[in-house]
């Protein structure tokens, strides 16, 4: 049964609306269009909120959205077809009123309501009584392979004769022709007789020696005094910066040197003061190359002259006025689809995307060649822009100012899989903070993987000769919280949040140990630290390098973290922090996997190895990449 039935236009007229019960539907309805429709994810069929289900269709031709809503728990088989016929009925009945542009308000639509909605169930109960009729056997499978099988082919018998000889194994001598030798007569006691066993062996000692004297004769010596030089042995290669034993000392790098603690870095002068204010925004240059292409373009369009392939060269037989179906957009969604999956964008994504422009534009009444290129692109790269755009905006200085004022410190936890940069791209926003004259405490809760501590002990030397206490009244700007290894996370995170309020810190970075998202002990402790010290912002550092497995880790990752806290309202993934992205080129294809799958936006971009290597997510710049 279904609970609501409206009819509003993409501009927030409600034409019609019916509702069985007295439950506010408004918020579900709200949520479907902020979430879904606003968000370019209409490829979705469904979408659940507060246990209702609700399904929808667009009318692209005359900007109208159909939604139905029930409860979730019901399997509900004729709403798609309800969707469909109702679709038509409303059109069909009211579709000089939505040519004109009138807005009518009292009008009937009760009695078509209730007649599709009545044919909708039958035709389901019919579906559900009528038992499935068996296939017939000129239907099957097992029918097309008997008559294959009954094929012959040419070549095919002399092969597999030839193949059946190569396996044979003759003793008796190549020159001489025997006929087939006749079956052994087995002995009285069931084996063969001596004789049989005797000439056996003989045939095969005299095959052997055949064999050894050919071989003998193929190996003809030069001459008796001659003698062939020994081969010289592989010389191990000598590296330039390979270093000797006499080096060990210096390099040795477990123990802390007496030149560590005196602090004797030599900072690079030149990044002090590069990051200070709101990070810089990605740019992504287009080629020479791909301009010279888009005048060319430009130049045969002006011509009229035929179009060169592309990815959207499909459209060229859509001329004139005509309502663009699915049919028409199908061969083309196909190439879209191949070229998203190319640029590293997950395969499941790649279609959703897909059927979310089908759905945008099915309906849409086109004029010539150039003009349905052009909307197919411009539909394609509006709904990406829009899939990037951050749904909430994430300004960290904000948010540590605020948190300075309550007096405590801003807390934001970094976890993800093993190897993508999660130290590194902390260190670089480490940087950041200070560059901004904010005291920050490094939390080392990677208890596990060896070296972790000692990585982030490192980096909090450089960035404290970076920005030395002398420049900054005495305070030392960077501090590394550790209680080494093997200890519970959650507990060395509650105590660094602690002290860093104690001792006046203004934002807290949490390190995390690196697990892989099928791992459930360490999915169970990253929850816990979590939920035990409620960070401000978690943060989850994945590669700009994965496809369909940046999905997998997301998905996977968020699932953990609800299922595994007892809270009504769970804490996820707040933001990503994209690494390696300076590996990528043009493949950009992760950042729309990612967003997509989360809905969270990406806070940071790490492009390189030094700490000013930082920069914000820049949403054009990547849909452009993404288009070449």
């Amino acid at each position: 049964m279904l609970d609501l039935f409206t009819i509003f236009s993409k501009g927030g007229i409600v034409l019609w609306c019916f509702q069985s019960t007295n439950q506010i539907f408004t918020p579900s309805v709200n949520a479907l269009i902020k979430n879904v429709i606003l968000q370019e994810r209409t490829g979705l069929n469904t979408f659940d909120h507060n246990g209702l289900s609700l399904q929808y269709k667009l009318d692209n031709e005359f900007d109208l959205v159909f939604v139905v809503a029930y409860q979730k728990i019901l399997q509900l088989s004729y709403v798609d077809k309800f969707l469909n016929d109702i679709h038509l009925e409303f059109r069909d009945k009211y579709k000089n009123e939505l040519s004109d542009g009138q807005i009518f308000n009292n009008f009937s639509f009760v009695d078509s309501y209730n007649k599709t909605l009545q044919k909708a169930e039958e035709w389901a109960n019919c579906q559900a009584r009528q038992p499935k009729q068996m296939r017939t056997f000129e239907e099957s499978l097992k029918s097309k392979k008997t008559v294959a099988s009954m094929i012959e082919k040419k070549g095919e018998e002399k092969s597999t004769v030839k193949a059946v000889k190569k396996k044979e194994v003759n003793f008796v001598d190549e020159g001489v022709k025997v006929s087939p030798p006749a079956s052994p007569k087995p002995a009285g006691n069931g084996f063969l007789d001596e004789d049989t066993l005797a000439a056996n062996r003989a045939r095969l000692a005299k095959k052997m020696q055949q064999k050894k004297g050919k071989g003998d004769a193929k190996k003809s010596p030069k001459s008796p005094t001659s003698h062939t030089p020994e081969k010289a042995g592989k010389k191990p290669r000598v590296w330039d910066l390979g270093g000797t034993n006499k080096d060990l000392q210096t390099l040795e790098r477990t123990l802390d040197k007496p030149e560590d603690a005196k602090d004797n870095f030599t900072p690079d002068t030149e990044m002090i003061g590069q990051m200070k204010g709101v990070i810089k925004d990605l740019e992504v240059e287009s080629s020479d190359e791909e301009s010279e292409e888009e005048e060319e373009v430009e130049i045969e369009t002006k011509n009229q002259k035929p179009s060169r392939g592309g990815m959207f060269s499909i459209f060229k037989g859509l001329v004139g006025s005509k309502n663009l179906t699915m049919a028409d957009m199908e061969p083309a969604l196909e190439k879209m689809k191949d070229h998203l999956i190319a640029k590293n964008v997950a395969a499941d994504i790649a279609a959703k995307l897909c059927e979310s422009v089908a759905a945008k534009l099915e309906g849409k009444v086109l004029g010539t060649f150039e003009s349905v290129a052009s909307t197919v692109k411009t539909t394609l790269t509006e709904s990406l822009v829009q899939i990037l755009s951050p749904k909430r905006r994430v300004d960290i200085l904000r948010d540590c100012l605020e948190a300075q004022k309550q007096q405590r410190p801003y807390v934001m936890t970094f976890c993800g899989v093993n190897g993508v940069g999660k130290s590194t791209n902390l260190a670089k926003i480490c940087f950041w903070l200070i560059e901004n004259n904010l005291r920050v405490l490094i939390a080392a809760c990677d208890t596990f993987r060896a070296g972790a501590v000692e990585q982030l002990r490192t980096h909090m030397r450089h960035l404290n000769a970076l920005h030395p206490p002398e420049k900054h009244g005495g305070r030392q700007m960077v501090q590394l919280y550790e209680k080494g290894y093997g200890k519970d996370a959650a507990g060395i995170a509650m105590e660094a949040i602690r002290f860093a309020r104690d001792s006046k810190f203004d934002v807290v970075l949490v390190d995390t140990a690196g697990r892989m998202q099928d791992n459930e002990p360490l999915m169970r402790a990253l929850t816990k630290l979590i939920k035990v010290n409620e960070p401000d912002l978690v943060l989850f550092v994945g590669e700009a390098l994965v496809g369909n497995e940046a999905v997998d880790q997301l998905v996977k990752f968020n699932q953990a973290l609800a299922d595994y806290s007892s809270k009504v309202n769970p804490h996820l993934i707040d933001g990503i922090v994209l690494t390696k992205f300076d590996t990528i080129d043009d493949k950009v294809g992760a950042a729309i996997s990612m967003t997509y799958i989360t809905g969270q936006p990406i806070v940071f971009v790490g492009t390189g190895q030094t700490y000013t290597d930082l920069k914000a997510l820049n949403a054009k710049a990547v849909v452009h990449a993404l288009m070449k």
